[in-house]
C-alpha cells in the first residue's frame, strides 16, 4: 500500500492491486474515501469522489481536505500511479504541512 501524502492526519495512498481508472484512497481515523481520476488522450477529464463500500466515510472536514488535495495534486497522482504500476518504482510519501487553497 504505497502512501502518497500525509495532510494534517489524512493519509492518501494507492492499494497495491489497483486497476484503471486511476484510483487514490484517503483515510482518517477509520474513515475512508476514494477518488477516481479519468484520463482522455493523457489529460485529466474528470475526478469522481465516492465513499468506500462497507467502510465508514471520511468526516465532512476531512472529505473537503481530501477533495482539495486530490484536485491540487491530480497531475502528480497520475505520474506517481504510472511510476508505481507501470515502471514498478517505489514512491516516497510527501508530508504536507501547509493548508492547500
Amino acid at each position: 500500500m504505497p502512501k502518497l501524502y500525509e495532510y494534517f492526519g489524512l493519509v492518501v495512498f494507492f492499494y497495491t492491486n489497483e486497476h484503471e481508472p486511476i484510483q487514490v484512497h484517503g483515510e482518517f481515523q477509520n474513515g475512508y474515501a476514494r477518488a477516481e481520476i479519468f484520463l482522455k488522450d493523457g489529460k485529466i477529464i474528470r475526478i469522481v469522489f465516492s465513499k468506500v463500500s462497507g467502510k465508514r466515510p471520511l468526516p465532512g472536514n476531512k472529505m473537503k481536505d481530501f477533495r482539495t488535495l486530490v484536485n491540487a495534486k491530480a497531475d502528480d497522482i497520475v505520474c506517481r500511479w504510472i511510476e508505481y504500476f507501470v515502471f514498478k518504482k517505489h514512491t516516497k510519501p510527501e508530508i504536507i504541512t501547509r493548508k492547500i487553497k
